[in-house]
């Protein structure tokens, strides 16, 4: 029981801290409607299964013992966030409350698969779940257990992103970021860049 607390309470620190998934679902929810940010959550939720499986199957221990492979990684995600960044900062397409582009089926799967690239390439997310499973959870926990512990951090992830996406989607909220479309587009650019350039910069481990 004690490590499940400390598991839950060490995901939910990580997951309610600001960061990437953060910017992504906010633009996506005000941007294109509280389906797109739904949808954007449930990406970043399948993208958190990919650092579980590989760290529950032990190739995590291989890349954070490889700084070569970890750096890969590190560029890997970097370059996302700060191709995602440029994209935002560039965007001269303006939505109105009424369209119905974020509600396309084209629109909902690109928020999808940008919350799951976004995620699944954060080497912060990595670096937590790693952490989870060698700080946190026994040494000898069975394989369900693991996956169990997995699939916590994920739903964790979906609940807290879900309820960022229905706030940031809310009528009135939205109504006034669209208003100011082309400062909130460039904010989240620079946020979206500036979080890549300290994944590279950053003195982890």
């Amino acid at each position: 029981m004690n490590e499940l607390i400390a598991v839950a309470l060490f995901t939910v620190l990580a997951v309610i801290s600001p960061g990437a998934d953060f910017a992504m679902v906010t633009r996506s929810s005000y941007a294109f409607g509280r389906k797109a940010g739904l949808m954007a959550a449930l990406g970043i939720a399948c993208g958190v299964q990919v650092h579980v499986l590989y760290t529950v199957l032990g190739v995590a221990l291989i890349i954070s013992q490889s700084p070569l492979l970890f750096l890969a990684m590190k560029a890997l995600g970097a370059g996302y966030l700060i191709y995602l960044g440029y994209k935002s900062l560039t965007n001269t397409q303006r939505v109105a409350l009424g369209d119905n582009d974020g509600s396309s089926r084209l629109g909902v799967f690109a928020a999808f698969r940008s919350g799951f690239l976004t995620n699944a390439l954060n080497p912060k997310t990595m670096l937590f779940v790693v952490s989870a499973y060698t700080q946190v959870v026994q040494a000898d926990s069975s394989l369900v257990t693991d996956l169990g512990y997995g699939f916590f951090m994920s739903f964790a992830h979906w609940v807290w992103f879900s309820l960022v996406a229905v706030f940031f989607s809310s009528d009135a909220l939205r109504r006034t970021m669209l208003d100011r479309q082309g400062l909130v587009d460039k904010v989240i650019g620079m946020a979206l860049i500036g979080l890549g350039v300290a994944v590279v910069f950053a003195g982890v481990r």
